[in-house]
């Protein structure tokens, strides 16, 4: 079995690294680091780069009928052991320079779109709408793919048309809103909620492949069912906790600024991971300790 120093890495972002393996696969490792608000954390939250990688697994073959998407083994010899259980073989792909976002319910920047101008990426949407109303019908709003360190922009889909050409960015359009309905009613069927995602596709010999994560705590939001209601924002099984600790008063933080936010306690740490773990167990009804690694 190889080590990781033995691939050559290719990229990293603020969560996960990309190394070569051949002239057709990856390896895609999931660390256990975390950002929001675009800030990479100091301390990480313990198995969250294997409960990534476990949910992705899950909803790649949960989604296979719809969209055919990049990973080749999660349980292969050719994964290091020092990351077995957060990495995946995967093929390389031309991936577009677009985030895929869906959207069901308001939330985040899609509220602070609508409360200043009653769109999202230029989708209208009826008046009267609060944080955490559900929209009449799913919504594809997409956004720039930014660099490290830079903040992703929501933009119009004409933009993406520009940008990739119009029958890919209708095609992406088409299969993000599959992608997000069939992923939302299954996640209804569990008691939660699946307020929206982002998703990214690339091209394999000119076809449409999902590829990075796949409805992960970090790259969507889930909301307990039970608890639903519209009007403030709702409690969560995802990154979201992190965010409200950083902007709480305890933490003195001033997200305008371009100062880092503190350490995070070990009570925040330990209550993210739980989260996390409550996300995969109750969306995938599979047992985290079960998972490799």
């Amino acid at each position: 079995m190889p080590t990781l120093a033995e691939y050559p890495k290719i990229a990293a972002g603020k969560v996960r690294e990309l190394y070569a393996v051949d002239d057709d696969h990856l390896l895609l490792v999931a660390s256990d680091r975390i950002s929001a608000y675009d800030f990479v954390l100091d301390v990480p939250i313990p198995d969250k780069g294997r409960i990534l990688t476990a949910m992705s697994v899950f909803w790649f073959e949960l989604l296979g009928d719809l969209v055919p998407n990049h990973l080749v083994s999660y349980d292969d010899d050719r994964i290091p052991a020092e990351v077995r259980g957060r990495a995946l073989i995967v093929k390389r792909l031309e991936m577009l320079p677009v985030e895929a976002v869906a959207r069901g319910y308001l939330a985040g920047s899609g509220t602070r779109d609508y409360d200043r101008t009653g769109a999202v990426c230029g989708v209208t949407l009826p008046g009267g709408l609060v944080e955490g109303s559900k929209l009449p019908e799913p919504i594809f709003t997409p956004a720039t793919k930014a660099e490290l360190g830079e903040h992703d922009e929501n933009i119009s889909f004409d933009a993406v048309v520009a940008e990739i050409g119009a029958d890919l960015a209708g095609k992406v359009r088409e299969l993000t809103l599959a992608i997000y309905s069939k992923a939302a009613d299954y996640a209804h069927g569990r008691g939660v909620i699946l307020a929206d995602t982002k998703l990214e596709f690339g091209l394999l010999d000119g076809v449409i492949v999902l590829g990075d994560e796949v409805l992960t705590p970090d790259s969507s939001r889930y909301w307990p069912a039970d608890t639903y209601e519209p009007g403030h924002a709702q409690p969560s099984f995802d990154k979201q906790f992190v965010r409200d600790w950083m902007t709480s008063p305890e933490t003195g933080w001033d997200r305008e600024g371009n100062q880092p936010p503190p350490p995070m306690p070990a009570e925040v740490v330990e209550a993210t991971r739980s989260r996390y773990v409550q996300a995969y167990e109750q969306v995938t009804g599979r047992k985290f300790s079960d998972w490799i690694g």
